[in-house]
């Protein structure tokens, strides 16, 4: 399975969200808060393609977006060949 990191504030009821569809599918997910660390939302929107929103998720050397977009690959049933 493919390595899962995610870009999260502690207040953020989306990333709550992505995370429990995550954690349904048995995935670890390396988070990491942005909430007070500005280099580690620097390094967030970097990646991004200068996404601020919360939460961020990268699946392997793939960023698939927000909570949203996480949902949506997984209603096409493309989530689970993604992480594999």
């Amino acid at each position: 399975m493919k390595s899962v990191r995610m870009y999260t504030t502690p207040i953020c009821p989306y990333c709550v969200r992505a995370k429990s569809l995550l954690k349904k599918k048995g995935v670890d997910v390396e988070e990491i808060d942005v909430f007070m660390d500005m280099q580690a939302r620097e390094e967030m929107e970097s990646q991004s393609g200068g996404a601020r929103s919360v939460p961020q998720i990268f699946i392997g050397d793939t960023y698939v977006g927000g909570c949203d977009e996480l949902y949506a690959l997984e209603k096409e049933g493309k989530l689970d060949p993604l992480l594999a």
